[in-house]
């Protein structure tokens, strides 16, 4: 038994010493202050990730991932709210805004000056937040708190991890906002405010965890702000979830049992409304063999039951005809697009009011 507890005090972490509470509130300040470099970085990030976003180069983004500066005054905020010391706070909040503002009115610009009407798939990765992103947060921001507290951890580990989570977001909103994409930017705002309260809380938690601080009622709020954030990435996660499960069971009745759209066939797009009641299911499909109401109506049948509720699919149908030289009939015929052409996304309308 002695054994076992003194292996179990190793992971424990020790109680700090006052000489280590005030190195970390110093450290802290210098992190939080609005100075040369703190802009300096800033700028730059924002226009690498802002950059990268537009050209939609996953490169070029992780490069303004190790030059924003955005997760070293959250640190200071985290602590400064614990300790209720309001000069860490207030110059941590204030550094935090300025940086926010900053890069969001700067990729605007650069939106703006290069007028790029569409985005990639960079900018719509970071446009629908859900668990998945709040836990990333949460997790980086507990890594980047112990590299704060622990000797012999760089804290570039932690800049690393936490950037990717706060500058390219803030960019999808200046870009967003300068093409008029109201709900786009409004969907990586969240992620981006999202971000800042995960990484928060966590830093509070392994504050206290360290011993650097007590619990107090700063902890209490931030959780109580994150509520209702995790109810609405809740929902966002949840809807993800049944559009997984509803892209394999379409893909997994038409490649082996209800429909066979043949060997130049190709499913290209599933959309799913949820807006209507029931919700609509659209397939975009190629084929060079003909899909009758039946087959249609047995897989709509088939996703009701695997999804365990009532379904209208729609099917629409670009049918594949093979043109060989010489083959005069076909000259005049309008030739259909190759099955390696870019695909257009599927939308579908809007659900009546």
């Amino acid at each position: 038994m002695q054994r076992l507890t003194t292996t179990i005090r190793k992971f424990l972490p020790e109680p700090p010493t006052a000489e280590q509470e005030q190195r970390l509130y110093q450290e802290l300040v210098q992190d939080a202050t609005w100075n040369t470099n703190y802009v300096a970085l800033t700028l730059s990030s924002c226009i690498i990730a802002t950059l990268g976003l537009i050209s939609n180069s996953t490169a070029v983004i992780i490069g303004a991932m190790l030059v924003a500066p955005l997760m070293l005054p959250l640190r200071g905020l985290a602590f400064g709210a614990l300790e209720g010391e309001v000069n860490l706070f207030r110059q941590s909040l204030l550094a935090i805004a300025g940086a926010t503002l900053i890069a969001i009115c700067l990729s605007c610009l650069l939106g703006l000056v290069t007028g790029i009407p569409e985005f990639g798939s960079e900018v719509q990765a970071r446009i629908q937040p859900n668990l998945v992103d709040l836990g990333i947060a949460i997790t980086a921001g507990a890594i980047s708190g112990f590299a704060k507290i622990r000797p012999g951890i760089s804290d570039a580990l932690a800049g690393t991890a936490i950037a990717v989570a706060l500058m390219p977001p803030l960019c999808v909103v200046g870009l967003c906002l300068s093409q008029g994409i109201w709900l786009s930017a409004l969907g990586a705002l969240v992620l981006y405010v999202t971000n800042l309260l995960g990484i928060t809380l966590a830093c509070m938690v392994l504050f206290i965890s360290a011993g650097y601080t007590q619990f107090n009622r700063a902890l209490v709020w931030t959780a109580a702000l994150s509520f209702p954030l995790v109810l609405l990435l809740g929902l966002s996660f949840w809807e993800l979830v049944r559009n997984v499960r509803l892209e394999a069971a379409i893909r997994q009745k038409l490649i082996k049992e209800t429909i066979t759209i043949g060997q130049q066939g190709k499913l290209l797009d599933t959309k799913v409304n949820w807006g209507t009641n029931p919700p609509q299911v659209y397939l975009s499909v190629w084929t060079d063999q003909k899909i009758t109401p039946k087959q249609v109506e047995l897989l709509q049948e088939f996703l009701s039951r695997k999804m365990k509720q009532p379904l209208t699919l729609i099917i629409l149908i670009s049918e594949v005809k093979q043109v060989t030289a010489g083959d005069e009939e076909n000259l005049n015929k309008s030739v259909p697009p190759l099955l390696d052409a870019p695909i257009q996304p599927l939308e579908p309308p809007s659900p009546k009011k």
